[in-house]
């Protein structure tokens, strides 16, 4: 549309912008329709331009990091799709990290690390970005994103910039208020501990080890998708309904890790979203236990 390519004329000098670009270039499942205008920010005060323009013109605005979690419906976005990853500054000051939205949470671990900091070896092998982390309340093995952000600077709606502490953050399991607050994570400062380089290496790759052995790392995927149920955990229902290896289309319940659904042959999301659908049904039949999903789902239906 017309008012995408005058978009695209005003801000192409300033930063990466794409038409009708395919989202499955950058989503962790190789999937996803278009968006109509997508754009690759690198300060907040671009990110501000984008939002300003974009409500003056009524256009639609999706943000999105490192599409690790992500599951964007083969009917694509319209309107404006941002992806942060170009906004990936870290910086350390004694115990406290601020890292910006876009920032790989693996990048992250690593700065911590060769800085002597402590509290954030859980993240070392989850793939997301810092801003996603925040607002999903990414965990792993134990960790999780609350136990060590004391902060984080956000974009509001009507484009301006607040500083929330922890205690605004509100954050719940695989969930924060900026979810409740159409709100756009910039950066996140976590308060860290110091320790010994060399124990904290060792733990990373520890994790990491554990990982590798547990999960479909080889296959596009998007992570874990469901939520862990309530005196249960979700893998392990799915796996006891014998549904690993269950596939449709390209899009299979993994036979290493049954709480992870890879692409195996050219999935589509219509693919990962009726594999999601079978096995919510499966396990309740079997078990009444309802499966909600983690991965975030976007986007219109083809």
């Amino acid at each position: 549309m017309e008012k995408y390519a005058e978009m695209k004329s005003e801000f192409s000098e300033k930063m990466d912008v794409f038409l009708d670009e395919p989202l499955s270039k950058y989503t962790h499942t190789k999937t996803g329709g278009e968006t109509d205008i997508l754009a690759f920010p690198e300060s907040v005060d671009q990110v501000r331009e984008l939002l300003q323009y974009a409500n003056d013109h009524q256009i639609n605005i999706t943000v999105i990091g490192n599409a690790s979690n992500l599951i964007v419906r083969d009917g694509g976005i319209r309107g404006l799709t941002i992806i942060l990853t170009k906004m990936k500054k870290i910086t350390v000051h004694e115990n406290m990290l601020v890292a910006q939205a876009g920032a790989a949470f693996i990048e992250t671990t690593k700065v911590a690390q060769a800085n002597s900091l402590s509290g954030i070896e859980f993240a070392a092998g989850i793939p997301g970005s810092i801003g996603g982390a925040v607002y999903m309340n990414a965990g792993a093995y134990g960790g999780d994103v609350d136990d060590v952000v004391v902060a984080a600077d956000v974009l509001t709606p009507d484009n301006q910039v607040l500083h929330l502490n922890q205690k605004e953050l509100d954050f719940g399991y695989r969930h924060c208020s900026v979810q409740d607050n159409n709100q756009i994570v910039l950066s996140a400062t976590f308060q860290l501990k110091h320790g010994s380089k060399d124990k904290i290496q060792k733990q990373m790759d520890h994790l990491n080890e554990l990982r590798a052995s547990k999960q479909p790392l080889d296959l596009p995927s998007c992570g874990s998708v469901f939520k862990r149920p309530e005196g249960h955990f979700a893998g392990k229902l799915i796996h006891d309904s014998g549904l690993q290896g269950f596939q449709i289309g390209g899009a299979q319940v993994s036979k290493k890790h049954a709480g992870f659904i890879v692409n195996v042959d050219h999935a589509t999301a219509t693919d990962y979203l009726n594999v999601i659908k079978h096995v919510q049904k499966t396990v309740m039949e079997k078990f009444g236990v309802q499966l909600e999903t983690e991965v975030r789902i976007i986007g219109a239906d083809a």
